[in-house]
């Protein structure tokens, strides 16, 4: 790069972000003096760091942005990486991808409701939490001392209107406020009750309590003070069996760091009131930075990013931050109040340290052990089924259908044994009437490889089915010109096999793998990883379809789906609601009682209970 290029960059702070030759960004960082940071790269031996000769190498240019310090700094270089998603950096995942709990106190009869992004509408929001066990055990025990509604407003109402609660209230796990048995004012209790144990405050909860109970006492209110007692035990039980790091009531979190080569793993632990409440951990592939760096880019994107995530007083980090301060002046900014960035050395806190450090080796082993399970997994398919190379990007299809009507398809998407659901697509069948599945299968092909430009083709096309449905995918593929490796996976007839039999979702059968130009079907064994990844792909797709076809068929209402029936017109349908009185006794009637209707076949009475046999199976 040219030096009169770099000095001429400011003195000041900002972000620089690293180009290649076609302009894209490999590498966005922050500094307090530009010129200086930048100039530290290209001098002998660049500055130490590991990675710094390999992105020297590649760079072609380099662009910046002037801020106002290195706090603003900071903030930049958190949207530039969601923006670039340069190759360098590491990058932290969407806050999308995991589960959050979320509370309005605003609103009527509050209740915690699942979401996978924090917005800043009001409402408090706990979490995330890595997987939706963690959340399930989290509100269970939450839902036993504090029992708010779990309904939906439209559930809610419909008791409210029945006049009498529901199993949960029976269960002691909501207080039935839809029918009046509890006040709006026990119920407010309830709601600040639940914020604060979420947050992890649960002395000054505890506090509150025994003071209502006290009071509740003194006014002879002797049930109510009885509940508050039994409120008390169960939330001083439930604290008793988190685990206690320190003497000090401090909320803190705890950064572990763990390495192999470019595989990292970060893992925080929640403290709060001086005890572990949570923990989530975090992987990253491919990385070239230093471990501080990787820290620091970690933190700067996990507290920066505007996930709505609460700020502790303190934070323990396993590497020092190299990064004037930024961060600390951010999180006091956004806490308004002191907060310390310290990497601990010895004592209590640096075995707390440890501990968040032994956590994330045991998740990176855990997942590095799944990745090299997957890996021969798609190696496997590759050596067994004759394939260029391994599948890493998968796509199957599914066409599902009631009868020859409402037939739809799914598209799902596999990448590294994960399924990307970005990329799922939905398709409503529009140019086939009835039961044609391979047609539909054209149609749906047909519109895919339309959009091969916007979404180009994945290592393997699969579809749910047999020699039929495959021999549609090739002469769609052939048609556009196009080629990509193909299978069908379909169970195995009712015929005897001496192939073992496997237990799956759609029944005891073995399976069937079908590829282009062989007569005969590829049987793996039961227990191959390559039969049970394909099957997991297959059975994605299955339950995408049907969810679909389900959510229409509701949309719909019988009426309109018995508008689509062949040979079903007004007046069959005008016939049938007179005698048999109402829609529910036509979808209950047997086919001999659709046949006795007036102007009704006994084909059409097949049709009509097909159909409906069809949809209760789906």
């Amino acid at each position: 790069m040219d030096p009169e290029r770099i000095d001429a960059l400011p003195a000041s702070p900002g972000v620089y972000l690293f180009q290649n030759e076609r302009g894209r960004v490999l590498y966005v960082g922050k500094a307090q003096n530009l010129r200086t940071r930048v100039r530290s790269y290209f001098q002998a031996g660049g500055d130490g760091r590991l990675r710094v000769p390999h992105l020297v190498e590649r760079a072609a240019d380099v662009d910046v942005v002037v801020t106002r310090n290195v706090k603003d700094a900071l903030l930049l270089e958190n949207e530039l990486i969601k923006q670039h998603k340069p190759p360098f950096n590491v990058r932290l995942r969407d806050d999308k991808q995991y589960l959050a709990l979320r509370l309005d106190p605003e609103g009527e009869w509050p209740r915690l409701t699942q979401v996978r992004r924090f917005q800043k509408d009001g409402a408090l929001y706990f979490g995330p939490y890595t997987s939706s066990g963690a959340m399930r055990e989290a509100l269970s025990s939450l839902r036993r001392i504090f029992p708010l509604r779990s309904c939906t407003d439209a559930v809610f109402r419909d008791y409210a209107r029945r006049g009498r609660p529901c199993i949960e209230h029976e269960m002691g796990r909501c207080g039935a406020p839809c029918v009046g048995r509890v006040t709006s004012e026990a119920y407010a209790e309830l709601v600040e009750g639940t914020a604060l144990f979420l947050r992890g405050r649960s002395d000054e909860l505890v506090a509150l309590l025994r003071r209502r109970m006290e009071e509740a006492a003194a006014a002879e209110r002797f049930e109510e003070a009885a509940r508050l007692r039994d409120t008390i035990d169960k939330v001083e039980h439930t604290v008793e069996s988190q685990q206690i790091v320190g003497a000090r009531a401090v909320d803190r979190d705890v950064f572990g760091l763990a390495r192999r080569g470019g595989e990292v793993e970060v893992q925080v632990l929640h403290v709060r009131e001086g005890r572990v409440v949570g923990a989530a951990g975090y992987g990253f592939s491919d990385v070239r930075l230093d471990p501080g760096e990787v820290v620091s880019s970690f933190l700067g994107q996990y507290y920066g990013g505007g996930g709505g995530r609460q700020v502790p007083g303190e934070i323990l980090t396993p590497e020092p931050l190299e990064d004037d301060g930024a961060l600390e002046a951010l999180l006091v900014e956004r806490a308004s109040r002191r907060v310390v960035v310290r990497r601990p050395r010895r004592g209590a806190l640096r075995e707390l340290m440890d501990t968040a450090c032994r956590n994330a080796e045991l998740g990176l082993a855990r997942r590095l052990e799944a990745r090299e399970s997957l890996d021969a997994a798609l190696e496997e398919i590759r050596a067994r089924l004759g394939l260029a190379g391994p599948p890493r990007r998968i796509e199957c299809y599914d066409v599902s259908t009631l009868n020859g009507v409402l037939t739809v398809a799914s598209r799902v998407v596999f990448e590294d044994g994960r399924p990307c659901k970005n990329d799922y697509r939905r398709y409503r069948i529009r140019e086939v009437e009835g039961s044609d599945d391979y047609a539909a299968l054209r149609e749906v092909m047909q519109r895919r490889l339309a959009r091969v430009e916007k979404e180009p083709l994945p290592d393997l096309l699969m579809v749910d089915g047999g020699k039929g449905q495959l021999g549609v995918v090739e002469a769609a593929l052939h048609d556009a010109g196009l080629r990509v490796e193909t299978l069908g996976l379909a169970k195995e007839r009712d015929e005897d096999s001496p192939q073992p039999r496997v237990r799956r979702s759609g029944g005891l059968k073995a399976e069937r793998i079908f590829r282009p130009g062989r007569k005969d079907a590829i049987l793996l064994p039961a227990n191959s990883r390559a039969l049970l990844l394909l099957q997991r792909v297959r059975d994605e797709s299955h339950r995408f379809a049907i969810e679909y076809q389900r959510s229409l068929r509701q949309r719909m209402g019988l009426v309109s789906i018995l508008e689509e029936l062949p040979g079903i017109g007004p007046g069959k349908r005008r016939a049938l609601l007179r005698e048999l009185g109402s829609l529910k006794a036509v979808r209950a009637a047997s086919a001999e009682a659709l046949a006795a209707v007036p102007g009704i076949s006994e084909k059409d009475a097949a049709t009509i209970r097909g159909f409906f046999a069809d949809s209760e199976g789906a």
